[in-house]
C-alpha cells in the first residue's frame, strides 16, 4: 500500500512532465541555433495549435537516500479540449500494471492486481495544475516566463540524437518545493521533446523519455475514463 500511495503522489508531479512534451513539440529543426527569444516565439505558435498528444513513455524515479530507482513504461494520452481544461491518462504495463487519469481537479490511479482505485482531490493544488498549464497546453511564452526562470542549456546528445537543453527554475514556492530545476531536451531534427529531468531536493530526480510521439490525434472523451470491474475498492487518500 505504501508504494502504491507513493506512486499516486508522484503522478501529481508527473503532470508537469507531460505538459512539457506538449509545450516543446514541435519547435522545428535547428533549435540549437535559435536564441531563447526565437525558441519561445516558436513555442507560442505550437501551443496555439496543440489539442492532443499520444506517445510511449518511460519513467524513472531515482531516490538517492535509499539508492533505489522505480521505473515504469507504457503509454500516455493528453487532451486539451479548451483553455484551462486538461485531461491526461498514463497506462503503465511494466513492471506493475496501473492506469492513472486526471481531469485537472482530481487524480485517480487504478491497480488491477490489488483491485483498487486511489484518488487524490487536488483542491488547493489546483494552482499547481495552472502552473503546469503554463508549460504547455495553450500556455503562452509570457505565462511560462512568469512561472519559471528560463535559459538555454546548450547542445547535447540524447539517444544518439542531437538536442538542445532548456533549463527551467520554478518561481512559485509550492512548485519550487517539488522541483529545484527542470531540464528539457528538444530534438534538433524533429522538434519533439526527447527527454525531461526533474530535480527534487537533495539528489533525487525523475527522468522521463518519450518515443513514437503523435500530435493532435483524435482522442474521444471515453479514452480518459477509468474502466474498472464491478467490486473494485475505492480509497480517497486526502479525505477530510
Amino acid at each position: 500500500m505504501a508504494r502504491e500511495t507513493q506512486f499516486v503522489r508522484r503522478y501529481l508531479r508527473a503532470l508537469a512532465l507531460v505538459a512539457a512534451a506538449a509545450a516543446m513539440a514541435p519547435l522545428g529543426a535547428a533549435a540549437a541555433d535559435r536564441s531563447l527569444a526565437e525558441t519561445l516565439a516558436k513555442m507560442d505558435e505550437s501551443a496555439a495549435k496543440f489539442r492532443a498528444l499520444s506517445a510511449n513513455v518511460a519513467y524513472v524515479s531515482h531516490m538517492e537516500a535509499i539508492h533505489e530507482e522505480d521505473s515504469a513504461s507504457g503509454t500516455i494520452l493528453v487532451k486539451r479540449p479548451k483553455q484551462k481544461d486538461l485531461h491526461v491518462k498514463m497506462s503503465f504495463d511494466k513492471p506493475d500494471p496501473k492506469v492513472a487519469v486526471t481531469d485537472g481537479n482530481k487524480v485517480q490511479v487504478y491497480y488491477p492486481r490489488s483491485g483498487e482505485v486511489q484518488t487524490i482531490e487536488l483542491g488547493h493544488r489546483r494552482s499547481m495544475v495552472d502552473m503546469i498549464l503554463a508549460l504547455g497546453f495553450g500556455g503562452s511564452s509570457r505565462e511560462l516566463q512568469n512561472a519559471y526562470s528560463v535559459k538555454l542549456g546548450g547542445a547535447e546528445t540524447v539517444g544518439g540524437e542531437s538536442a538542445t537543453r532548456l533549463e527551467l527554475v520554478p518561481k512559485a514556492q509550492d512548485m519550487l518545493a517539488e522541483w529545484r530545476k527542470i531540464d528539457l531536451w528538444i530534438s534538433d531534427k524533429s522538434g519533439y521533446t526527447l527527454q525531461q529531468k526533474f530535480y527534487e531536493n537533495g539528489r533525487d530526480y525523475t527522468l522521463i523519455t518519450y518515443t513514437n510521439v503523435r500530435l493532435n490525434p483524435e482522442l474521444p472523451d471515453s479514452d480518459f475514463k477509468l474502466d474498472v470491474p464491478r467490486g473494485t475498492r475505492h480509497e480517497v487518500l486526502n479525505k477530510k
